[in-house]
């Protein structure tokens, strides 16, 4: 009798340190690194002098730096482009009819969100059994597996309606001979 209660409480005890290691934000790739990692170090611009000293800018807590790193703008700059037409909400005139296009069945005005709730959503749901989340276990490409689109099947679907697709690579599972 005393060894069934000890079961019970070891058993409970296990329950209830599963239950704390549970997430709100599942995460399916479960990548994890003891070693340092060498992409969070970023070099920083030199430090500039300005010309007059009255004309910079109020500090901004959690704002940007002038020397703090910024990769997409600087390759932007670097492949001939402007680095100013990066910022988020402004359409430029040579967009406006692409933007025009793209929207002509209508946008939702939350569309990321909602695509973020129901991401969420899919991945609470598929967030892989209990033994593959307890040791890591990458569950990633199972989880979503069933959203995947089979490239093959789907170039033989739009050949038989008669869509062009000469660029389109040989499927590597058919030998030709």
């Amino acid at each position: 009798m005393r060894g069934m209660v000890g079961i019970r409480i070891f058993a409970l005890a296990g329950l209830a340190t599963l239950a704390a290691c549970a997430s709100d934000n599942p995460e399916l790739m479960n990548i994890r690194s003891d070693t340092p990692d060498e992409f969070a170090i970023l070099p920083t611009k030199p430090l500039e002098a300005p010309e007059d000293y009255t004309a910079l800018p109020t500090p901004t807590p959690g704002g940007i730096n002038l020397v703090d790193p910024n990769p997409q703008a600087d390759a932007v700059a670097a492949l001939g482009g402007n680095p100013d037409r990066l910022a988020a909400g402004q359409i430029y005139a040579g967009e406006q009819g692409l933007v025009s296009y793209t929207g002509r069945y209508g946008v939702p005005a939350d569309i990321r969100a909602t695509i973020a709730a129901e991401d969420l959503a899919w991945r609470q749901e598929n967030n892989g059994r209990l033994l593959e989340r307890l040791f890591n276990v990458n569950v990633y490409y199972s989880s979503y597996k069933p959203m995947s689109l089979d490239q093959h099947i789907e170039l033989d679907r739009l050949r038989s309606l008669g869509v062009r697709t000469p660029s389109a690579p040989p499927d590597p599972q058919i030998k030709v001979e």
